[in-house]
């Protein structure tokens, strides 16, 4: 099982284990990660599960495609390096994925 660690707004860390096959938005919400609503879901449909890419990590995870880009400017404090966390899907290859957290969500 891929490990995720998520650093928050104040520097902390927590590393979970994600399963195969979901996204890092549903693996945060199982294992209540704070500063992850994700209100729609993981429809891409809104902004709340925004994180920020670990710079070491952006070749593995990829940019966000376009209709992510469109949700995306409805985020806080938007990166280079953002992304929603309902587009990101766990494989073996991200284990490890380091991401940080915004202090507030869209």
């Amino acid at each position: 099982m891929p490990s995720i660690t998520f650093i928050d707004s104040s520097s902390e860390s927590r590393t979970i284990d994600a399963e195969t096959g979901s996204t890092v938005m549903e693996a945060a919400i199982r294992n209540g990660i704070p500063e992850i609503e994700a209100e729609c879901g993981g429809a891409c449909s809104c902004a709340t599960c925004h994180v920020y890419v670990d710079d070491a990590w952006m070749e593995k995870t990829g940019g966000p495609s376009p209709m992510e880009e469109d949700m995306l400017d409805f985020a806080f404090d938007v990166r280079p390096t953002s992304r929603l966390s309902c587009q990101i899907k766990v494989s073996d290859t991200l284990d490890g994925l380091v991401v940080h957290t915004p202090a507030r969500q869209g």
